[in-house]
Parts: structure tokens; sequence; C-alpha cells
């Protein structure tokens, strides 16, 4: 049974700072993309930031120097650091895993940056 249980989301104050954390398990972790989406009130899902299997990252122009993601294959977790938060970064952020034809979803925590 494949499972992707994120956590770290919450209140903050813009310009604060987030770990959001995605841990694995039932999948062949180190061979999978991994990538966090978010989706805000009304709006459709967008991807944040993605992590190949060989740690090659991609981010949304959006989060660019704001956001990192990072991945551990020994604990099989991806990490998203958000840094310098800001007010439309609010949402629920989800973990996804891909591999080929294969997909998988967290449930979404929620992050609301708000003074």
């Amino acid at each position: 049974q494949v499972q992707l249980v994120e956590s770290g989301g919450g209140l903050v104050q813009p310009g604060g700072s987030l770990r959001l954390s995605c841990a694995a398990s039932g999948i062949m972790f180190s061979s999978y993309v991994m990538a966090w989406y978010r989706q805000a009130p009304g709006k459709q899902r967008e991807l944040v930031a993605s992590i190949s299997s060989g740690g090659s990252t991609k981010y949304a122009d959006s989060v660019k120097g704001r956001f990192t993601i990072s991945r551990d294959n020994a604990k099989n977790t991806v990490y998203l650091q958000m840094n310098n938060l800001k007010t439309e970064d609010t949402a629920v952020y989800y973990c996804k895993a891909g591999h080929m034809y294969l997909e998988y979803w967290g449930q979404g925590t929620q992050v609301t940056v708000s003074s």
C-alpha cells in the first residue's frame, strides 16, 4: 500500500519560513520523481518544485530563490524549504511521486501566510 504523508504546514507571517516534509512508503522511493504542488482557493493546482531521482531540481518562477526542494533517499522523504513566504503562497500543498505511468498523491497540508 502506497502512502505519502505530508507534514509541516501551518500559519506563518509574511517573510517567515516553513519546511514541509513528505514521507513515502510502499514505493521504491529512490526511483521516483518527487514533486510539490499547491492549490489555492478557486485556483488550479500548480507545480511548485520537482526533484528527479538523480537530484535535478526545477522550480516555478514564482518561488525561485525562495523555495528549495530536497530529498533523503535513506529516509524516503522529500522536503520543501520555504523562505520569505508571501501571502500569495497560501495554499494546500501536495506531495506527488511519479515513475513512468505511476502517480501517487499525498493528502495535502495547509500553508497559510498572514499577518
